[in-house]
């Protein structure tokens, strides 16, 4: 049973802060295994501002975490360079921000199944994933203002 923390932030990726579905070619590619779009995404927030917020939350007392799906055709070697994409990508966009926790866990899995702290927020763009989360879900729209708020009153 998973723990509930009321002080846990949790962001999806594909859609949410990595604009996956904007690289031309992106569903041919992942049809074909090659993970170049999860290397190539483009940000979809401002990444500073992000990193500024999510350092600010974790001072007090902030868990962080990333929960991403794999493709939704598995494959163990293709997995494998999705994972490894997906962490360059966090390294290369969020190079400051210590992640407490990142679950990049098979396409379908319950997002609140898969993490420590499903009593807290999530940032994802899929309605699904946000209906059956515990806690609070908000879609991918406003993340720097939720953050900003949530800053200022805890």
């Amino acid at each position: 049973m998973k723990d509930i923390k009321e002080k846990a932030i949790y962001f999806d990726m594909d859609g949410t802060i990595a604009n996956l579905y904007a690289v031309e070619g992106w569903l041919g590619m992942l049809r074909a295994y090659d993970p170049t779009p999860y290397e190539q995404a483009k940000v979809m927030v401002n990444m500073s501002t992000l990193a500024r917020l999510l350092n600010k939350l974790k001072t007090k007392g902030y868990h962080i975490g990333i929960v991403s799906w794999l493709s939704k055709i598995p494959q163990p070697i293709y997995d494998t360079q999705v994972k490894q994409a997906k962490r360059k990508w966090l390294m290369q966009h969020l190079p400051s921000v210590e992640f407490d926790e990142i679950k990049i866990v098979a396409h379908g899995t319950p997002k609140s199944q898969a993490v420590l702290y499903s009593g807290g927020i999530l940032f994802d763009d899929e309605q699904g994933n946000r209906n059956e989360w515990k806690g609070q879900a908000y879609d991918e729209k406003n993340i720097l203002e939720i953050l900003k708020n949530l800053s200022k009153n805890t």
